[in-house]
């Protein structure tokens, strides 16, 4: 099988120097965006989950130190970092210390990160408005409100500080539209994925557990430089199927069931997101067949859809209509269809959203909604297609042939022109592919 070509640099200070240049541009004197570094969670004890930036901290930075505190305002930008430390880098490894940080990023200013509790007064001092993810940490929130009440008592002084905390929106609508190189990075995380996806269609085999496919994803990501998922994995034999964020993978996959797997490699701190449905034995039964070909007409239909100008929910509410009426002439669903559509009784099969956007995270940044109206999509926007339906197990009403089954189909789309670009389509969907893997 041919090797993914990742063909993305290593870090590129010039990239990052550009993005934190072009949102200082939207920063007005006496404003100021303060961007907090992730830092390590406890999993138990004293041990730690892998840490994994912040994505709004990388996007701006490329820094994938912990605990760091990112300054800007309309004429500075400077940084708190972790201090150069013998003793603790010979643990947990060399920090890149503020010197290197200053002249990779070409700051003005850069402190230890010990230096915070004393410098921040002088930081926030004289800025009338504070951009501040808030609410991610409630620790950091208490610390800044306090600053900030601290700061206007001082104005017989002559001084003030943020008397307005606002959303960073602004850094969000720009990561909404995606670059030539995060693209590219986004076509690695598709191509990564794919391996893993052909890989678990071709190897699952009756009497195999989920976790056992999860195991051969993750190490299909591993071994091409993904960090692994982007997102947990989803395995869901049979019925787990209709469970949509099953995660426990740990049933038996049983002859003539199918298998649902959620899934994609995150590459370089881009996660692409895949579904595909496949059987664990080598042959699809009829009505499986059934409900696959409903599903995967309804997905080719809504790509077709995604074009530029389209309202982002348009694409739902057409995939909705369909799925909808299908359901009807198959007789799971009564009455007309503006009845099952005004009641809604068609969430009994289809019960989420028909995408998101995509790019560092799952569900990625970005308004859907503009003055109230959806969203139309742009050139550059990545986004997910991804219908379904669903029959649930213990439904006495559905034909037993059917209770059970769940299918979804999802697949990454680059919103270009009217032309959209399946960056995940070689990952194998027709019935004809799959069932020819598994010969």
């Amino acid at each position: 099988m041919k090797q993914p070509t990742l063909k993305t640099k290593e870090y590129d200070s010039e990239i990052f120097r550009k993005r934190i240049q072009k949102i200082q541009k939207k920063l007005s004197k006496g404003e100021i965006l303060l961007l907090f570094a992730a830092n390590h969670k406890i999993r138990n004890r004293d041990v730690e989950y892998k840490f994994r930036q912040n994505s709004d901290f990388y996007y701006l930075t490329g820094i994938t130190e912990e605990d760091s505190i990112f300054i800007l305002t309309s004429d500075t930008v400077g940084m708190f970092c972790l201090p150069k430390d013998k003793e603790k880098e010979i643990w947990t490894g060399i920090r890149l210390g503020k010197e290197k940080i200053k002249s990779m990023l070409g700051l003005d200013f850069t402190y230890d990160l010990t230096d915070w509790d004393k410098q921040k007064s002088a930081i926030l001092l004289g800025n009338h408005t504070l951009y501040y993810f808030f609410g991610e940490n409630p620790d950091r929130d208490r610390e800044l409100l306090t600053e900030c009440k601290t700061l206007s008592e001082r104005a017989r002084e002559g001084k003030f500080g943020p008397h307005r905390i606002e959303h960073p929106y602004f850094l969000h609508e720009e990561r909404l539209i995606k670059s030539k190189d995060e693209i590219q990075i986004l076509k690695n995380a598709a191509e990564i994925t794919k391996f893993g996806h052909m890989r678990i269609m071709r190897e699952s085999k009756p009497g195999m557990y989920e976790y056992e496919l999860e195991a051969l994803l993750e190490q299909e990501y591993l071994k091409y430089g993904s960090i692994g998922g982007g997102y947990g994995h989803i395995v869901a034999s049979g019925k787990n199927a209709c469970i949509l964020h099953y995660v426990n993978n740990d049933d038996q996959l049983l002859d003539g069931e199918l298998v649902l797997v959620d899934s994609g490699a995150e590459w370089k701190y881009y996660t692409a997101d895949v579904t595909r449905v496949f059987p664990v034995g080598k042959r699809f039964t009829e009505p499986q067949k059934t409900i696959y070909e409903v599903v995967l007409y309804a997905q080719k239909n809504a790509i077709r859809h995604s074009v530029v100008g389209v309202p982002f929910n348009e694409v739902h509410e057409k995939t909705v209509r369909f799925l909808a009426d299908c359901l009807r002439e198959m007789g799971f669903l009564k009455g007309s269809l503006d009845e099952i559509l005004e009641k809604e009784t068609y969430k009994k099969f289809y019960m989420h959203r028909t995408g998101h956007y995509l790019g560092m995270d799952v569900h990625d940044v970005g308004r859907y909604y503009l003055d109230g109206k959806s969203r139309p999509l742009k050139d550059g926007q990545v986004v997910t297609v991804e219908p379904g339906l669903y029959f649930d197990p213990t439904d006495d009403s559905i034909p037993k042939e059917y209770r059970g089954i769940g299918i979804r189909i999802e697949d990454d789309i680059l919103i270009h022109g009217k032309e959209p670009i399946n960056l995940t389509e070689s990952i194998p969907k027709e019935i004809s592919e799959i069932e020819a893997l598994k010969s």
